[in-house]
């Protein structure tokens, strides 16, 4: 993640950013501003509008969703 002079197209806030959950060489998880689509999240393979607060609230989206996504993994 990182802070731009200005908003990337699509997204109204200054940070362009880019976090993902790899497992076995595949991304499982991804949240994302790409130019043009602004905020939003890929779950296995389908994407997500998602609502952008604040760099440490996007931080820890992310980490539960990880969470979230392991303990799944540990159950089945």
């Amino acid at each position: 993640m990182w802070r731009l002079p200005h908003p990337v197209p699509g997204s109204a806030h200054l940070y362009k950013y880019r976090l993902a959950y790899i497992v076995n060489g595949e991304c499982i998880l991804r949240f994302d501003n790409e130019t043009g689509k602004g905020d939003h999240r890929h779950l296995h393979g389908r994407e997500y509008k998602y609502r952008f607060q604040s760099p440490e609230k996007l931080l820890a989206n992310f980490q539960a969703e990880v969470r979230r996504l392991t303990n799944e993994d540990r159950n089945t």
